[in-house]
């Protein structure tokens, strides 16, 4: 497992110009899956890729999934993709980048974060993100469009392809300026509009109490979005039981005991 700053280099070689309007035209388009699409197109010139994801990690909140792509079909990938943003993504070794440890700062500038299967500890999220998938390695390019907003690219191998060799990450490396330009277009033309109000509520939340942990964060947006404990349970996969012992830990980490005392924090000014 590792991650580095993409260097800009100068490309060897000639991009295919097809592709590139191809990728140039999903951005913002209707379907939402189409610039994941273009981008596995476009990467595979460079190295065989299964699949591609594209994750949007905002406001320290669980992440929210902008687009998939599999050359598969069906919404497997999509399955896959939910349980990650569910249930498994504060085990993601690139957290390192995007929720770095306090007072260590890392450039927001492109970051590459490679993760393979045998580096994975945890055996569920193994199971379910790796293993079931058939995936054997992963590439992800990390690009900040804003303060306390990470978009993540990520290309996934096939088991059958082994992990990824020196010169295939150098390819995408060469290839990661163009990516993030167009996620980043992307993102602001049509993931900002699904945001919705709770990730920014949960972003004042946070500063509020910084202490309060990815689990109680994730029942505290599932409560402002008006869902009951039993379909955050279900969403979390966890027991009702539990979400109801997250939530009333949250409250006393921010000095409330009821849901209107939790609306009426979100709309109170920032602490200073």
């Amino acid at each position: 497992m590792r991650y580095w700053r993409v260097e800009r280099r100068q490309a060897e070689g000639q991009l295919d110009f097809g592709r590139t309007l191809e990728l140039m035209a999903a951005i913002g388009h209707a379907d939402v899956n189409a610039v994941a699409g273009a981008i596995l197109k476009t990467v595979s010139t460079v190295a065989p890729i299964a699949q591609c994801t594209i994750f949007a990690y905002e406001f320290g909140n669980r992440p929210r999934t902008v687009a998939v792509a599999d050359r598969r079909g069906g919404r497997f990938l999509q399955d896959i993709a939910d349980s990650y943003a569910r249930h498994y993504y504060a085990l993601d070794g690139n957290q390192r980048v995007i929720a770095p440890a306090p007072g260590r700062k890392i450039d927001p500038a492109i970051v590459l974060h490679q993760q393979a299967s045998d580096e994975i500890d945890h055996p569920g999220y193994r199971a379910a993100c790796y293993q079931k998938p058939n995936v054997s390695d992963r590439l992800s390019l990390l690009v900040q469009p804003a303060g306390d907003i990470w978009l993540s690219v990520n290309f996934y191998r096939d088991s059958s392809q082994g992990q990824f060799q020196a010169g295939e990450v150098a390819g995408i490396e060469t290839l990661s300026p163009l990516f993030a330009h167009a996620v980043k277009h992307h993102y602001s033309l049509n993931g900002q509009n699904t945001q919705g109000v709770a990730p920014m509520m949960l972003a004042r939340l946070r500063q509020h109490c910084p202490a309060l942990s990815k689990r109680e964060l994730d029942v505290l947006r599932c409560v402002l979005e008006g869902l009951t404990a039993v379909e955050i349970a279900e969403i979390m996969g966890v027991q009702p039981s539990s979400v109801t012992t997250y939530q009333k830990r949250a409250y006393k980490r921010l000095g409330i005991s009821s849901q209107r005392q939790l609306f009426a924090l979100c709309m109170a000014p920032a602490p200073v």
